[in-house]
């Protein structure tokens, strides 16, 4: 932990690319033991945020936060001082409270919208320090502008650039303040009391009150400690917090299935101690350090993301009445298609996009998505009465919903989940992670639908190739192919020489493993 930290304050070599800023899907990460993650990255990207507050004349509020990884406590520092030292009006916790992304994103849209109202009221954004489920030797950082979701493609490609250049110029031109004077500057805000109270609006809390359910939780020594804190105290419900120690370590977690640190709320390996233990609730949730996912334990065990997302998703469009029947549902092209399935039997439109929470935004933030939802267990929804609520994902209001469905239905989301494959069939869904060449990358992208000469994979005939989204006509960066009972679809990976394959089948495992084979088999005749 002593050399994560000393290592922080290295300076890194911006001539070499694995130590530049590099922002992925979910903002930059790094690491400072690889030269990644350093001050003057964090100073970088920073005083970039505020050269594009400037440009686009975002002159309110920036809310700061962080979650506990041992890297975000110094480089929340950072931020503070390049904030202060640039005049940014910074908004933090009380008592230098840690802060989850959903928290974030609340706040900055509660700002933005009704008390936008108020005279010379000025658009609010928002930073958070955080590698998500990353191992702890890693650091993050991410950018929410006004819509309070994750940062468009565009922002990002300009911050990546700016940061760069500030790398290049040795920091030269960023403004900085000393600690003490930062936080004098910076306003303290109950963010996570106004985030609690406020949940009613989006999850039927009265609900899960009257219900009595034994209900458990496992922040994983995140930032959703003190928000499931909190909602145990003030909706007075029968919630045991499971696990209470913040360790920047995380030497409490159970390793991964690869052996690894993670923190991550979907896999069942690093979520043993909550299901070791799941007996004693009726129902009981993790999430992941910052808390933009959600991790949902029944009787039953630990739910395939894909799984709950259809339950929840049936469930919102018959127990939501105010929302229209207009408005749309998300999904990514790579989640399962029992979510097609389960928002055709209601009738509703979908929205199927590319990988990446920031396609559901604008959605969610215009009201005409009433949720967005991925396979990697992130989702986020509307209010009960068809408002934004958070325009990123919130591991909370998810975990929170699936106690509202089964204090209202008398089911737990696996029950419906059963129920859900009697009506339209089981799914066997499956990714895999298969090496891939820097020229194979590069075909990836320049794939063209009528390269697919192919017309049946695994005995059924294709009825799609896609290169680009059917909900937004955004570029995948790879290809899907579906026909009426599975599907496949492959997209390289960005920081790794891989590529995954995605695939399902409505028929099956042994059908499944054929569409697997037929997929590898057709990759590599154009790739």
């Amino acid at each position: 932990m002593k050399n994560l930290l000393a290592a922080y304050f290295v300076r890194p070599d911006a001539s070499d690319p694995e130590q530049r800023v590099n922002f992925g899907t979910s903002g930059h990460r790094g690491s400072s033991l690889a030269g990644s993650f350093s001050d003057w990255h964090i100073a970088a990207i920073v005083q970039s945020v505020v050269d594009y507050r400037r440009d686009a004349a975002i002159t309110g509020p920036l809310f700061l936060g962080r979650d506990t990884h041992a890297l975000s406590l110094p480089a929340w520092e950072t931020a503070l001082k390049v904030l202060a030292g640039n005049g940014v009006d910074i908004v933090i916790a009380t008592d230098d409270e840690v802060l989850a992304t959903p928290v974030i994103s609340h706040a900055i849209l509660r700002h933005n919208g009704a008390d936008f109202q108020r005279a010379g009221a000025q658009p609010a954004d928002g930073l958070i320090i955080t590698p998500s489920h990353n191992p702890p030797e890693d650091g993050g950082i991410k950018y929410n502008p006004p819509h309070g979701g994750p940062a468009e493609a565009g922002i990002t490609r300009w911050l990546e650039r700016q940061a760069n250049e500030y790398l290049e110029a040795e920091t030269s031109g960023i403004a900085r303040l000393a600690l003490p004077e930062a936080r004098r500057q910076a306003r303290e805000q109950d963010l996570i009391g106004h985030y609690v109270e406020t949940l009613g609006e989006t999850v039927d809390m009265a609900a899960i009150q009257a219900s009595g359910l034994r209900l458990g939780v496992d922040p994983m020594g995140g930032t959703a400690l003190p928000i499931w804190q909190r909602v145990a105290e003030h909706y007075g419900l029968a919630l045991e917090v499971v696990n209470t120690r913040v360790d920047p370590t995380f030497a409490f977690m159970p390793p991964d299935h690869d052996g690894k640190i993670r923190m991550d709320c979907s896999s069942p390996a690093a979520m043993a101690n909550l299901l070791n233990i799941r007996q004693r609730f009726d129902l009981a949730f993790g999430n992941d350090p910052d808390a933009d996912r959600h991790g949902i334990v029944d009787a039953g065990g630990l739910m395939n993301p894909n799984h709950y997302l259809a339950v929840a998703i049936d469930y919102l469009l018959s127990h939501r009445p105010c929302w229209a029947s207009t408005r749309k549902i998300g999904k990514t092209l790579v989640s399962s298609s029992m979510i097609d399935r389960v928002v055709a039997g209601h009738n509703r439109p979908l929205y199927e996009v590319p990988v990446g929470f920031k396609w559901f935004v604008d959605g969610l933030d215009q009201g005409w998505l009433a949720f967005g939802g991925e396979e990697s267990a992130g989702a986020s929804l509307l209010t009960q009465n068809g408002q934004p609520w958070s325009t990123d994902k919130d591991g909370i209001a998810l975990c929170l919903l699936a106690a509202e469905i089964m204090a209202v239905t008398g089911q737990s989301p696996g029950e419906r989940y059963a129920a859900l494959t009697q009506r339209y069939g089981e799914p066997h869904y499956r990714r895999i992670d298969t090496p891939c060449s820097a020229g194979q990358k590069a075909a990836f992208k320049q794939l063209d639908a009528q390269r697919v000469t192919a017309s049946t994979l695994a005995g059924d005939p294709i009825t799609q190739v896609m290169t680009h989204a059917p909900g937004n006509d955004a570029p995948i960066g790879g290809i899907k192919v579906t026909t009426a009972n599975g599907w496949f679809a492959a997209r390289p990976s960005g920081t790794e020489a891989i590529y995954k394959l995605y695939a399902e089948s409505f028929h099956g495992d042994a059908h499944l493993n054929e569409v697997l084979t037929e997929a590898r088999q057709l990759l590599d005749s154009i790739l």
